[in-house]
């Protein structure tokens, strides 16, 4: 596809833009330390695979609702479920519920992650180079206040995630809901996102340019396009 079409370069979030603090075991068990969890590397391991596990058997978060409030509530139900989900499998502890509350706010503001360090150049060498930007990820509507604790925010022309537009990646429909926001054809946008499934097949599928966000060079699939840090963009769209 000519890079010259290209109009709109969509982001997913999560893996991309920004990561966890470490990890997420580090995280969970950092709050449940005060309930008398113990922290050591074979527990952070486990914590960190019982999520994994968690969170892939999950529903997807999609919410059939319209009050922001009621969103929210169901937001947080769907999370509450993946915690608990993960201190099933390895040990569960009395006060979780004040527990879940700490951790889910945590997660809701910027200490909890770290960008990565190309990212905001990276962004402003793209607007200025006359594309529009937009997010596309599986997230709650947590992200809006991450985004402004990040800093990121005025980089974007539009934000779609999960929960509002009521379909996940790789379903077309969410990459549908964002083109929408910019008037857009399929084949004038490019999506960029590190999970081959959700992010490379969910973005072909639908017809956009989808390219593969590598960071630890495993080399997952040398049929996709791919790059090792979002620098690489500028060589594609050249």
């Amino acid at each position: 596809m000519p890079a010259s079409h290209i109009k709109v370069v969509f982001f997913d979030a999560a893996g991309t833009l920004f990561h966890v603090r470490g990890s997420v075991g580090d995280a969970y068990l950092q709050y449940a330390a005060k309930y008398g969890v113990p922290r050591s590397s074979d527990m952070v391991t486990k914590v960190n695979q019982a999520f994994k596990d968690a969170f892939r058997q999950a529903p997807p978060p999609i919410f059939v609702v319209e009050q922001p409030e009621k969103l929210k509530q169901c937001e947080r139900l769907w999370w509450f479920d993946i915690v608990h989900a993960v201190f099933y499998r390895v040990g569960m502890f009395e006060g979780f519920d004040d527990y879940f509350d700490e951790v889910y706010e945590a997660f809701g503001r910027a200490e909890a992650w770290e960008m990565y360090p190309e990212v905001p150049e990276v962004l402003r060498q793209l607007g200025s180079q006359g594309y529009e930007l937009g997010v596309i990820s599986n997230f709650d509507t947590r992200f809006f206040d991450i985004v402004r604790a990040l800093g990121l925010e005025h980089f974007f022309d539009s934000i779609t995630i999960s929960s509002l537009a009521g379909s996940v990646k790789p379903s077309p429909q969410i990459f549908r809901h964002a083109l929408d926001q910019h008037v857009v054809e399929p084949e004038e946008a490019m999506h960029v996102g590190d999970d081959p499934k959700e992010d490379f097949e969910g973005a072909t599928k639908a017809g956009l340019a989808g390219v593969l966000l590598d960071r630890d060079k495993t080399g997952i699939d040398d049929t996709m396009p791919c790059i090792a840090g979002l620098q690489g963009l500028h060589h594609l769209l050249r």
